[in-house]
């Protein structure tokens, strides 16, 4: 399939996500050695805690910008088993806009998320200030691979989420999933050094394979072994995959980009649904070790705690309901 044939729905989604208040980035404009969108990650901090930028100006006179996207790099890669907070002990995408950047006598918060209340202006204010950003055909290989993926998700320059995208025919999003397996390699098979952005924790933290049809998602790329799971919302009648829309000129995986991924939906995904479950197994030696599992709520998963807390702030608590799993397929 050419790619000319994807270009109008990568348009559509595009159009669609700046109409709900994305922002278009360049792929130019990508630091693909550290895995940032830069611009965004230092305009946020310098924007919404500029006290705190100043002291570290003063740190670091010469090249303040520069040190502090090091030192973001550092802590998205960086791990601390003494840590109390598991998030905390692998850092990574989720830890850092979760948790404070220290840096001697300076503290940075890379992400505002929605208060639970309206008490507090300065926090309703920073929230605000949020930056979602969607660049397409981003080059992103720091070991000079030029292949590109079709759009990039960033929160205040920090890589969230990934999109390969096929057209035309129904079984077009298993091309896309082939795609990640086959070339969307976290080790660079030339170098044999990691890529950032699909590096499991460190890059983005879930990855989709969309077509006009489906939704496929996985937060872990292992090649071959990758594996995917369904993000659809299921038919009317039970089945699998999504119902097609009642206006002709919708799509019908349109709810991905029209309502998971508007921003204050996918802050809040960010904030309360997203995992990371550490668990400690034991080998057949008797040795010990840990495996770890970033886990990113499916689509009804998301939708019925959604909908759950809504009934509760406007029905009150004590209420009955029946939830019934959608059939999705495995």
């Amino acid at each position: 399939m050419s790619k000319a044939n994807e270009l109008p729905f990568q348009n559509d989604i595009i159009s669609q996500l700046c109409a709900n208040g994305w922002l278009l980035g360049k792929s130019e404009n990508y630091n693909r050695e550290l895995a940032l969108y830069s611009e965004d990650l230092l305009g946020f901090v310098q924007e919404t805690q500029p006290q705190q930028w100043q002291k570290f100006c003063a740190l670091y006179s010469n090249n303040a910008d520069e040190k502090f996207l090091e030192r973001v790099a550092n802590q998205l890669s960086k791990a601390d088993p003494n840590a109390a907070n598991k998030e905390m002990r692998t850092f990574g995408t989720l830890g850092v806009l979760r948790h404070e950047i220290k840096d001697r006598n300076t503290r940075f918060r890379l992400c505002q998320f929605k208060p639970e209340h309206d008490l507090n202006p300065d926090t309703l204010a920073r929230y605000e200030k949020n930056r979602c950003r969607v660049v397409p055909e981003l080059v992103y290989s720091a070991w000079g691979n030029l292949a590109r993926i079709d759009l990039v998700l960033f929160v205040n320059g920090l890589p969230i989420s990934t999109l390969e995208l096929k057209s035309e025919f129904k079984q077009a999003v298993h091309n896309a999933i082939k795609q990640y397996k086959t070339t969307r390699l976290p080790i660079d098979p030339a170098t044999k050094k990691p890529e950032p952005l699909l590096t499991f924790k460190r890059g983005a933290l879930v990855h989709f394979a969309v077509s006009q049809y489906e939704v496929y998602m996985t937060t872990r790329l292992e090649g071959a072994d990758t594996y995917f799971l369904p993000f659809n919302k299921g038919t009317k009648d039970g089945g699998a995959g999504n119902d097609s829309p009642d206006d002709a000129n919708q799509y019908a995986t349109a709810y991905l980009w029209n309502e998971v991924l508007l921003p204050e939906n996918l802050l809040n995904i960010l904030a309360s649904f997203v995992h990371l479950h550490i668990e400690e197994k034991e080998n057949w030696e008797g040795r010990r070790y840990k495996k770890e599992a970033l886990i990113f709520p499916r689509y009804h998963q998301w939708d019925v705690v959604k909908k759950l807390l809504h009934a509760a702030k406007t029905e009150g608590t004590g209420q009955k309901y029946l939830i019934q799993h959608p059939y999705v397929s495995p």
